[in-house]
């Protein structure tokens, strides 16, 4: 391959999907959070040197609305099979250009295996990704000549008894100059089972013209997986987790039950991480050294310090957890919860915009909102920041060392003072001086005359 030569990801997305069942293009269908598209773009774009360009055709106008502004599209109108759609790509790239084609409902390809075909491809050549399977039903199949080299594929359909025999099958996978594409695409024709013009007959173009073809057998099937039902959707989600599961292990991290853990985002680990059974990881996350998590706990975009011990079944998003904090279980952090070193969140507690100072603790029954919670504070069960005037938000601060009694509601605006102590069953509506004990609560009466009623008699 020339070093000058720009790599150009095209990927046909143009398809409609319809055993999915869905008003979605199928390319836009989830897998791990992100769409197969998504899956695929951020592949292309690790081997890149020029912008990827996406072929639309079916939902045009979704799939086009979910791309960053640099990715260029071309449509595909009709949809004639997998070599019209590379024709519909080719005016729209450079002469030069070194395209590498890849498939919107392929979104389980690694980059170092693409990296591996352009490696494979000879200088003049075609670079084709194939693999072996134990079931090539619906494959395309690999033809050989005596020697080994590639003389074609075949498609199912086109196949002839002899033929179907044969594991080693076409990914759809390929690369080659836009010159190149530009002429084989010109001489392949629809005389075919399904009346397309099929990408792979380009292979046998090249081979009769004597053109080199490098191939490269991918090592892992699922890999190649494509999407074209829920079934096969699952699948990939299944192949998606246990690879991430199986990353996670090799720098470190125990996993309880590797089966059971979701990892939709792009996870960092220090050492000695362990994760229970059941807990979901989300966005980009961050665990520091030694952290626990207990298991069905969910994390989304947070950063969790060292030696941090999260229970089960918390919810955590858009939070950043200090060291030393034990969180849980049946807490819940919600976007700019901020907990310092050594701070202590229980159950059934709830955290939203607020700072939780080092070693201050709020272990059960409570809410803490738009707040700012000073060192070494204690907030006693079923407390109640009340931030929320109906129209707007508004903030509570509690100085250090203070000491607020369980049952009791901070209305904000609202300031206690450092090493201020509240009476459990206050209202406070007022600024509590710092080191004084403040109560508001009704004054309790016993009457000594008092009956409880009756029901009357009929």
């Amino acid at each position: 391959m020339s070093s000058q030569a720009p790599v150009v990801p095209v990927i046909l997305a143009a398809g409609r999907g319809t055993r999915m069942h869905s008003d979605l293009p199928k390319v836009l269908q989830p897998l791990a959070e992100k769409s197969l598209l998504a899956h695929v773009l951020e592949v292309a774009g690790q081997v890149a040197t020029s912008r990827p360009l996406v072929v639309v055709g079916h939902g045009s106008d979704q799939v086009r609305a979910t791309l960053a502004t640099e990715i260029r599209t071309a449509i595909q109108a009709p949809q004639l099979g997998t070599g019209h759609a590379l024709s519909c790509a080719l005016p729209y790239l450079d002469d030069d250009s070194l395209i590498i084609v890849l498939y919107g409902d392929v979104p389980l390809i690694r980059p170092e295996t693409l990296k591996e075909l352009l490696a494979a491809r000879p200088a003049t050549g075609m670079g084709l990704l194939t693999v072996s399977v134990a079931d090539p039903s619906g494959y395309g199949r690999i033809l050989r000549n005596d020697d080994g080299q590639v003389i074609g594929i075949v498609e199912e359909r086109d196949a002839n008894e002899s033929q179907k025999h044969i594991n080693e099958v076409n990914t759809g996978i390929m690369v080659a100059t836009r010159a190149q594409w530009l002429d084989w695409l010109g001489r392949i024709d629809r005389n075919n089972a399904q009346g397309e013009f099929y990408l792979t007959d380009c292979v046998g173009l090249a081979a009769s013209q004597g053109v080199p073809i490098g191939v490269h057998r991918c090592h892992d099937p699922q890999e190649t997986i494509g999407i074209n039902d829920r079934a096969q959707l699952a699948a990939a989600e299944k192949a998606l987790r246990n690879r991430r599961a199986s990353e996670l292990m090799r720098c470190g991290v125990t996993l309880r039950d590797p089966d059971h853990i979701e990892i939709r985002g792009k996870i960092s680990v220090g050492k000695d991480v362990s994760i229970d059974i059941g807990v979901v990881l989300e966005g980009t996350v961050k665990l520091g050294d030694r952290v626990s998590i207990g298991p069905h706990t969910v994390i989304s975009d947070t950063t969790v310090g060292d030696d941090t011990e999260i229970l089960s079944h918390c919810v955590i998003e858009h939070a950043a957890v200090g060291h030393g904090c034990r969180v849980g279980p049946f807490a819940r952090l919600r976007p700019g919860a901020c907990l310092g070193a050594h701070a202590h969140v229980g159950n059934y507690v709830e955290i939203k915009n607020a700072a939780v100072g080092e070693g201050s603790k709020v272990n059960h029954l409570s809410y803490v909102g738009d707040a700012e919670v000073g060192t070494k504070v204690n907030v006693g069960a079923g407390t109640i920041m009340a931030n929320y005037d109906g129209a707007n938000k508004h903030r509570t601060i509690i100085g250090d060392g203070a000491s607020i009694g369980s049952n009791t509601v901070l209305v904000a605006p609202v300031k206690v003072g450092p090493d201020a102590t509240i009476g459990a069953g206050s209202v406070i509506t007022h600024d509590a001086p710092g080191g004084k004990l403040t109560i508001a609560r009704s004054r309790q009466t016993t009457l000594d005359n008092w009956q409880r009623p009756r029901k009357k008699e009929d």
